[in-house]
């Protein structure tokens, strides 16, 4: 009969096996595992609320990289607050922390510009931009405006009384885009009755409840109100027109303008090389999805992937391009 081991032995041993246990169970979650990643629960913030293009992007992208196995769980989470500033703020705060990512994109460099706040997108970690996407003029199913010709005159006739809404701040593309618009048409900027709202679904609950006049938006997020006819796109802002959508361009429509927005991710400033690495090629697995290619051609978004110093320098010029027009139109 084979002697049992020492007491000290066998308490050892049970210690061990409670550490390898817990080792295993925090493994669960994260991204791939402890082993090849390092990674403990990833987090996706959000800088507006549910409902707008940033939360669909993010929750779209999450959703992918858990489906395929790309990461464990990752809890998304808005934070609202001055059109993305306070994330930004927030962003900035959580220095050294390799394990949250933030959608953001030219809304939120706009708001930290006309907030007057120093937490500029290019102080962070530049991970990848990933879609570029074309703005819509958006009117509810009954309006009177029936083409953008008919926009056009309205808002030339009497630019204060065509109230135009857009789900980011000043300096954000919906914003940005009605600005750059109106100077298209030959309506002064200043005059244009612009109301900022906090997203695309305050934007909506707005259009459909006709406290504006006509929106300014991305058109992913409003892709079942389109398809449905309770919104109605006068035209779209590229050089192409949207799959799906029945609009004309704005230069088909007779204005010399093209205009897109886009949405990339950052993480905190200060991360290790290592932890940085590690998101982008979590980013860079998302994209080579067949779902991500998908997800481009249903909500309408153009790939437009890119990382490293090419993202670095794009940031670099948002920066520039947002302040020459902020300070062209006599907002800073």
């Amino acid at each position: 009969m084979r002697a049992r081991p020492p007491r000290t032995t066998r308490i050892l041993a049970f210690l061990i096996s409670l550490a390898l246990a817990a080792v295993f169970a925090t493994g669960c979650g994260v991204t791939r595992g402890n082993d090849d990643s390092g990674l403990h629960r990833l987090r996706m913030m959000v800088p507006n609320s549910p409902g707008g293009g940033y939360d669909l992007t993010a929750r779209t992208a999450v959703k992918i990289m858990e489906d395929d196995d790309i990461t464990g769980r990752v809890e998304v989470f808005n934070v609202i607050g001055a059109g993305g500033t306070v994330a930004m703020a927030r962003l900035m705060n959580e220095k050294g922390n390799g394990d949250l990512m933030m959608m953001m994109g030219l809304g939120v460099v706009g708001a930290v510009y006309t907030n007057g706040s120093n937490a500029l997108a290019t102080n962070a970690t530049a991970l990848a931009k990933v879609v570029e996407e074309q703005e819509g003029i958006l009117v509810p199913a009954d309006s009177p405006f029936k083409t953008v010709a008919d926009f056009v005159a309205a808002w030339k006739a009497d630019p204060a009384k065509v109230t135009i809404g857009g789900g980011s701040s000043p300096g954000g593309p919906d914003h940005l885009f009605p600005m750059e618009t109106a100077r298209a048409v030959g309506v002064d900027p200043k005059k244009v009755n612009f109301v900022s709202y906090d997203g695309g679904g305050d934007l909506l609950t707005a259009l459909l409840g006709q406290k504006i006049a006509a929106g300014t938006s991305g058109l992913g997020e409003y892709v079942d109100q389109i398809e449905a006819g309770q919104v109605r796109v006068l035209a779209v802002s590229g050089d192409k027109r949207v799959d799906g959508v029945d609009a004309p361009t704005l230069k088909e429509a007779g204005v010399n303008l093209t205009f897109t927005n886009w949405r990339g991710v950052l993480a905190p400033p200060d991360i290790s090389e290592e932890s940085k690495q590690v998101l982008v090629k979590t980013l860079e697995e998302l994209h080579a999805t067949d779902a991500w290619k998908e997800a481009l051609v249903k909500n309408g978004w153009s790939d437009a992937f890119m990382t490293g110093a090419p993202f670095e320098q794009f940031l670099k010029d948002q920066d520039q391009r947002v302040s020459t027009t902020l300070t062209e139109l006599g907002l800073l």
